[in-house]
């Protein structure tokens, strides 16, 4: 038996138990057993202490000990799974020849049969009718450690599993959580959907080459012509529940222009995403950027199924946790410093523990914004991709601590009032520059952005 098929049936059983699937570190915890790895191995994996871990495998064990009604244990673990026969189709792997090892697709079908439990609750649920799932999360992160962003996942689960919402998008700077708040969201719903395919932008491609590599993952038989490969995607979005991610799209944008405006090779994507929001289908969208285009926003909700979900910083303490860090009645002080970003504090978190020997209050004390280079590299590339006339808004906000109105701006840069508007709306849309409401309308620049200009 392979760890997938390992991993799906716990899952199957764990949801039985508790109706909630297996969490990054079970799935961690599930792995790492089966290739007879010990507590204090696992622990050390992934930085956590070898009491909790060992905790943890306890309380997993004892779930699948009620369930199976035999005695499971680390030392019988995989054994005694692997008796029960547990799948009666094999896991069949489709790999198209077009794409890489690293891309190959995968179509699960399971049908668990009933393990002679006198449960009958149980027996219904591992009787389950074959299903034909087709799921490629090649290119997903796995997400080890998950932190206060429940809101946003009751919000994104609403949307997509109770309001059928065929385009969201989730929004935010880099850094900010907005992957790991998708792939959660799928690690939790992963029964709701008969298709699930993650998509990276990072190396953006033509839309023609997207759609052929999505019909190439589910469908043996291709098309010919651009137009019935399209029309063959629509057909699959509205025959089948299915969810498509595709993250960094803010890479089809053009450098050097305002916020969302397409690559010329790239336009044919604004097209495809108005046509997911006007055809009648089943199924869901998912747009994860650092930019927002004009398809991503919808001035009436009610109409139309587009969603926009823009995140903020992640003011818990818990993010800190496992960095190495002390002092922890000082980490809220670092969290709000760096602006709840997750990139810019494990960043800074290497620093404190190379240099200040993990002391957060010496850090502190030192009373500087410290830019690290990983951060200076980062910020170098967000300035490259602005526009000359965002360049010279947000260096005139580089030498105001105070958040500045558009009057004081229009006095002190050499802008046109049009090209000053649209330039703050596009540092919005970047999620540079945010609104703050006084007595009037105010603009705020990231503080940890303004430090990297200042210098």
């Amino acid at each position: 038996m392979t760890v997938t098929e390992i991993l799906q049936f716990v899952d199957s059983l764990v949801f039985s138990e508790t109706e909630q699937h297996l969490d990054d570190l079970q799935k961690k915890i599930v792995e790492q057993v089966f290739k007879g790895k010990t507590y204090k191995q696992i622990a050390d994996i992934y930085d956590y202490d070898e009491g909790y871990i060992g905790d943890e495998c306890r309380k997993l064990f004892k779930i699948l000990s009620e369930q199976l009604g035999e005695d499971i244990k680390k030392s019988n673990f995989v054994s005694t799974i692997e008796r029960l026969k547990i799948t009666s189709s094999p896991l069949i792997i489709h790999t198209n020849s077009n794409h890489s090892k690293q891309n190959n697709n995968h179509t699960f079908n399971f049908c668990i049969p009933s393990l002679n439990n006198s449960n009958n609750n149980q027996e219904k649920n591992l009787n389950a009718k074959s299903k034909s799932v087709y799921h490629d999360l090649t290119l997903a992160p796995q997400i080890i450690n998950f932190y206060n962003r429940e809101t946003e996942l009751e919000t994104l689960s609403n949307w997509i599993v109770n309001q059928n919402s065929r385009l969201i998008s989730v929004l935010g700077i880099s850094g900010i959580g907005k992957t790991a708040l998708v792939k959660r969201f799928i690690d939790l719903n992963l029964d709701q959907f008969e298709v699930i395919i993650w998509k990276s932008l990072k190396y953006p491609k033509p839309l023609e080459v997207l759609v052929q590599d999505l019909l190439n993952i589910i469908k043996s038989e291709e098309k010919q012509t651009i137009e019935d490969q399209f029309k063959q995607l629509l057909d699959l979005l509205i025959e089948k529940k299915c969810l498509i991610i595709l993250d960094d799209v803010q890479n089809i944008f053009t450098p050097g222009e305002f916020a969302g405006q397409y690559q010329p090779e790239y336009h044919s994507y604004q097209n495809f995403l108005t046509l997911i929001t006007e055809t009648q289908h089943q199924s869901s969208l998912i747009l994860i950027s650092q930019e927002q285009c004009g398809e991503m926003e919808c001035l009436d909700e009610e109409l139309y199924s587009v969603k926009c979900l823009k995140l903020s910083g992640l003011y818990d303490s818990q993010i800190l946790n496992h960095k190495g860090l002390g002092n922890g009645e000082s980490w809220l002080t670092l969290i709000n410093l760096y602006e709840g970003n997750p990139s810019y504090l494990k960043s800074i978190a290497i620093l404190i523990k190379n240099i200040f020997d993990g002391d957060v209050a010496e850090f502190l004390a030192e009373n500087e914004l410290v830019i690290t280079q990983e951060m200076r590299s980062h910020f170098n590339q967000l300035y490259n991709r602005l526009s000359p006339i965002e360049q010279q808004i947000v260096l005139k906000f580089s030498q105001f601590e105070q958040p500045l109105s558009r009057e004081t701006l229009r006095e002190t840069v050499e802008l046109s009032s049009t090209d000053l508007i649209n330039g703050l709306q596009s540092l919005q849309k970047r999620y540079l520059v945010t609104k703050v409401k006084e007595d009037k309308t105010m603009f705020k620049l990231s503080s940890v952005l303004r430090e990297y200009l200042e210098n």
